[in-house]
């Protein structure tokens, strides 16, 4: 693997039990964990612009790496400076492997021992992914942190994840041995379904790599909430304390307070800006449907305690109005408010573990939560 001292290192600043506070430096600024990364799926995160995310405070954001190679193609955005000036965004980004949307199309994708082949659910057409055309893909778009190639198994097939484990395993090297750009970090992938034996094979193979950073894959598929604790708990004494560790795909405000006790440092979700355009709206204690008539005459922000530009500006009542309406504000100022809820609330959490109150504040946030 290319040398990158230079361009990455994690310091861990603070901790309290198992939440960590720390910063990851990157070629286009540090990441300060615990983070939450807005997804961009296809080099955009929807219904806001890079100015408002930047005024959220977003640090880090993702885009797919599948939908990219497909819509535009890797070598136009590389043709083009790569994604951060394709998508004007200065501050750090990420993408996944193009792993987890491949396994998805479950009755369209043949897997063997050297790749995977799907078809596009955009027109059909046949490609291929290996751990090496992953890797390439990803150089071509030049995000900061980048995932080994990996195969997400269904949760509960011990078999399967038998099976996947071991290919996660040899496509990580394939990876390693593929990859050639040092401004790029490459996080291998922790995979094992359910079973806490295979969580700890795979960690106790990624971690003789030596990656820069861990990803935890296949959570929050269709597991239960407790067993996605349970793999946390077991993964989490076994990673290196020197280096960040990502939850892929998880953001509900509840499900990120759990993670950080269990010593997650990174998370990502789709969760805010799609509620936002099904017309919901997060708060610290639960989701309000602002389709519902109730808040027709509503003067009320959607939180009397938030600080977000919606909340200080605009009524339940007028958002309600826009949803009705169809206007395309309607997603933006949800999705305003929807990232505001969940990047406050990481802040909050780093400036809790720093005081030594993250415990205290962990319990009292989720025992509000309905």
């Amino acid at each position: 693997m290319p040398n990158l001292s230079e361009n990455f290192k994690f310091k861990l600043e603070a901790l309290q039990n198992r939440a960590r506070a720390g910063i990851f430096y990157t070629p286009h600024g540090p990441l300060l964990t615990p983070a939450f990364a807005p997804v961009g799926t296809q080099a955009t995160v929807k219904a806001v612009t890079p100015d408002q995310l930047e005024e959220l405070g977003a640090s880090l954001i993702l885009s797919n790496t599948y939908h990219l190679y497909l819509r535009p193609g890797d070598e136009v955005v590389a043709q083009m400076g790569g994604l951060h000036r394709f998508m004007n965004w200065p501050r750090p980004m990420l993408t996944d492997s193009g792993g987890y949307q491949v396994f998805s199309l479950a009755n369209t994708r043949k897997v063997d021992e050297d790749g995977v082949t799907f078809k596009s659910h955009i027109d059909g057409a046949a490609h291929r992914f290996t751990p090496e055309k992953s890797v390439k893909i990803q150089e071509n778009l030049g995000a900061d942190i980048i995932m080994a190639f990996d195969e997400c198994a269904p949760p509960y097939d011990r078999q399967y994840n038998e099976r996947a484990v071991i290919r996660t395993h040899a496509w990580a090297e394939r990876s390693i041995a593929a990859k050639t750009r040092s401004d790029q970090a490459l996080f291998g992938i922790v995979q094992g379904g359910i079973f806490p034996d295979l969580r700890r094979k795979s960690v106790e193979f990624l971690v003789q790599l030596d990656f820069p950073g861990y990803a935890i894959g296949g959570l929050s598929v269709g597991e239960t909430k407790p067993e996605m604790h349970s793999m946390l708990e077991v993964v989490d004494p076994l990673l290196p304390k020197n280096k960040p560790r990502y939850l892929m795909g998880v953001g509900a405000p509840e499900d990120l307070v759990n993670g950080v006790l269990r010593g997650v440092d990174i998370f990502d979700c789709v969760l805010p800006t799609r509620l936002a355009r099904h017309n919901a709206a997060l708060t610290r204690t639960d989701r309000l449907n602002l389709v519902n008539a109730s808040y027709a005459h509503d003067p009320n922000p959607i939180d009397i305690h938030c600080a977000c530009y919606t909340c200080q500006n605009f009524s339940r009542a007028y958002l309600r109005h826009l949803i009705n309406a169809k206007e395309m504000l309607a997603a933006t100022l949800l999705s305003i408010h929807n990232l505001h809820t969940l990047l406050q609330l990481m802040r909050e959490i780093r400036q809790a573990i720093f005081e030594k109150r993250f415990d205290q504040y962990a319990h009292e946030f989720l025992s509000n939560r309905s």
